[in-house]
């Protein structure tokens, strides 16, 4: 095998990275080269992504990557969050700036959507679960409120495809990511040509679509004269986060499920085809593309962000506490003061996080966390227990035992979270790599250029690369009593 150097580009919502990957045939080593801020930004009553600044930082981060290699880069890959997209029109220029997937145009698409094709027919077309951020309603609003967009585009480009074309001028979509927009039949790996027609979507739109793997093109001549680098080849990895993090499972049976931690969790199993049964829509979960002609049949959980709104809304009223120091506040709190749904409405969108929690618990008839580190025990304690829950469900709709969880991502961090998760689940939780989104990404581009033969062998160098910690689990009386609790919470005001 031959020495690569590799530069992943891991994108997600409140940072970005270049995570730079010397791999030696065997074993690889990550290190970040350039860091840098995301995030929305506000403008006249909406969020939009500062997408010409990310592509600015994508330019320096390549520029550091080829620096620390002394002018030996042979690819680049771009991961991000998933559904959101620009639109070029026919010369190829931006109209505008891509819309921030939290962004309010959304409310109300659901019910006009389904006017269009009901609930049931849009499931079972896609497979996916129904979030008002997907692709399919976000066109959906600009189609009624901004209908001169739709017309004045040519192609629609999701976030890391965008950021290709800039880099590349190829136009195309990969496939993972499309599979997050509810546009996209898990059958045929393609788009839907009838949610499409319902919709009334223009077809022109929609480019190819590419299996991850595929070398989307090498650095524009302009652009690589400006860097002073060579003409890399820019690699379409496994480019939605979630699908990067997942081809760095070490999934040896069918028994395993994996977390992807962060600003929202991603829990589910690795399927070898869709499961379109009437109890995966019920539940709302969904049927994600996976690298390798696999499927990942998951549930999107709120995640960290209820924290991270909280602290953003702490800081805002006093000296800023760090993440660390939250995690040992709650921690010291007393177990089980109260349970929330993190996925009900009220905290999906930013806000007082603090004094929605309050008013959660006060309608739920339940004692308020009053104190940052009760309502920290809470927000994990809740987490944890509907991780338990989406396992159950996981179980049930496949008819396979879970045996085990696997847990990357920036949470593999939070101890506490992992060790609470384990106590619910009264199963192992295994704490996995924090850069498995960047580590898919970089071994997706070792396989694209011939260095490795499919997914087993990328999840073997995972393996042979970085450590794991296992959770095992405690308390499980406390814990089922807790999750019964959960249950009826969930029963009196269901998500």
């Amino acid at each position: 095998m031959t020495a690569l150097n590799l530069l992943a580009f891991d994108l997600g919502a409140s940072s970005g990275r270049a995570m730079l990957g010397k791999f030696d045939g065997t074993r690889i080593q990550i290190q970040p080269v350039h860091t840098f801020p995301n995030g929305p930004v506000a403008l006249a009553g909406h969020y939009y992504w500062d997408t010409l600044r990310l592509f600015s930082e994508i330019r320096d981060g390549i520029a550091a990557g080829y620096r620390e290699t002394e002018g030996s880069l042979q690819g680049i890959g771009i991961d991000t969050w998933g559904v959101d997209f620009g639109l070029l029109d026919v010369d190829g220029e931006l109209l505008g700036n891509p819309y921030y997937y939290r962004d309010e145009r959304t409310s109300g698409m659901f019910e006009k959507a389904f006017k269009r094709m009901p609930k049931d027919q849009i499931f079972g077309w896609t497979g996916l679960a129904f979030q008002p951020f997907n692709t399919l309603y976000q066109l959906l609003a600009m189609k009624l409120q901004k209908p001169h967009l739709l017309e004045q585009a040519a192609t629609l480009l999701f976030m890391p495809d965008l950021l290709e074309y800039f880099l590349t001028g190829e136009k195309a979509t990969e496939y993972t990511d499309a599979t997050t927009s509810q546009l996209t039949d898990p059958r045929t790996r393609s788009w839907s040509p009838e949610i499409r027609q319902a919709m009334e979507f223009p077809g022109q739109l929609f480019t190819l679509i590419q299996e991850p793997g595929t070398v989307r093109g090498k650095l524009l001549p302009g652009l690589s004269a400006e860097l002073k680098t060579d003409r890399i080849p820019v690699i379409a990895v496994a480019s939605h986060d979630t699908a990067s993090a997942v081809v760095a499972v070490p999934i040896e049976g069918d028994d395993t499920a994996y977390l992807s931690s962060g600003t929202w969790s991603l829990l589910g199993v690795e399927t070898d085809d869709p499961v379109l049964s009437r109890s995966v829509l019920e539940w709302n979960l969904t049927n994600e593309g996976g690298f390798g002609g696999k499927y990942l049949l998951l549930r999107n959980v709120m995640g960290l962000w209820i924290v991270q709104e909280c602290k953003r809304v702490w800081d805002g009223e006093s000296a800023a506490v760090g993440f660390d120091e939250l995690v040992e506040l709650g921690r010291k709190s007393k177990p089980f003061t109260a349970l929330i749904d993190p996925d009900d409405s009220l905290f999906y969108g930013r806000g007082d996080m603090p004094r929605q929690i309050e008013e959660y618990c006060s309608r739920t008839g339940q004692q308020v966390p009053r104190t940052q580190g009760e309502m920290v025990r809470t927000i994990y304690e809740s987490l944890a227990l509907r991780y338990r829950w989406t396992v159950e469900k996981l179980e049930s709709v496949t008819g396979k035992k879970i045996r085990t969880l696997f847990i990357m991502g920036g949470g593999v961090r939070n101890v506490l979270l992992n060790q609470f998760t384990a106590n619910a689940l009264n199963r192992p939780v295994i704490g996995g790599y924090a850069e498995a989104t960047a580590l898919g990404n970089l071994l997706v581009q070792a396989q694209a250029l011939g260095e490795l033969a499919g997914l087993s062998d990328i999840r073997q160098v995972a393996r042979e690369s970085f450590p794991t910690t296992t959770y095992e689990p405690a308390e499980s009386q406390a814990w089922d009593d807790a999750y019964q609790r959960f249950l009826k919470l969930l029963a009196s005001s269901p998500a």
